[in-house]
């Protein structure tokens, strides 16, 4: 993934979140990713860890119509995505792979309430809605509006080794191209520091 790239999605992330009144902390840990397939455009989404603790984590994403968050699950993270600004849609499976004459019903809390989705059927989330995934439901989600503001509250977070894809080329963290100075650090800048 190019720098420029990189700066883009940070400054278009930062006037997203300043126009609708979300504050960062001080410092914030940056991570911005093309999920290792060289498509920032298509496969990208940039994040923000506001906590990391033992117990819990939490995270802001920021997504343009058009940028899919792969096919993924997590061993042992359970989570709440919550749709913060504009409309966030999903797709939920139990298995990775699913053929599309099956039928299956998974009953997953949205908003605490058990509901029923066709597994690989995308469902919207309109803003203020949110939903538990439990450890193991392959999910992947994307902006059904321009641009998405996304909530993340979970348990304890491993992003280095708590994420599976359906993809085996995928990689959760980019390769960076360095064509321009770095407007921030983001997670692999700390990864290769001394």
């Amino acid at each position: 993934m190019k720098r420029s790239a990189i700066n883009a999605s940070y400054r278009a992330a930062l006037a997203c979140f300043t126009r609708h009144h979300w504050h960062l902390p001080p410092n914030a840990k940056w991570d911005i990713t093309d999920f290792g397939l060289g498509d920032f455009e298509n496969h990208g989404l940039t994040l923000i860890n506001l906590a990391t603790e033992p117990e819990y984590c939490e995270k802001l994403m920021y997504a343009r119509k058009g940028q899919v968050t792969p096919k993924h699950k997590h061993a042992l993270k359970k989570e709440d995505i919550i749709c913060r600004v504009g409309e966030l849609t999903l797709e939920l499976w139990s298995a990775a792979i699913h053929v599309a004459t099956d039928i299956e019903e998974l009953e997953v809390p949205i908003n605490g309430e058990l509901t029923k989705i066709i597994a690989g059927k995308a469902f919207v989330l309109p803003a203020g809605s949110r939903i538990t995934l439990n450890p193991g439901l392959w999910h992947a989600f994307y902006p059904s509006s321009e641009e998405c503001i996304i909530g993340e509250v979970s348990t304890a977070n491993d992003d280095a080794n708590d994420n599976f894809f359906t993809d085996p080329n995928i990689g959760r963290f980019p390769d960076i191209e360095e064509d321009e100075a770095p407007l921030i650090r983001i997670l692999p800048d700390f990864q290769q520091s001394p």
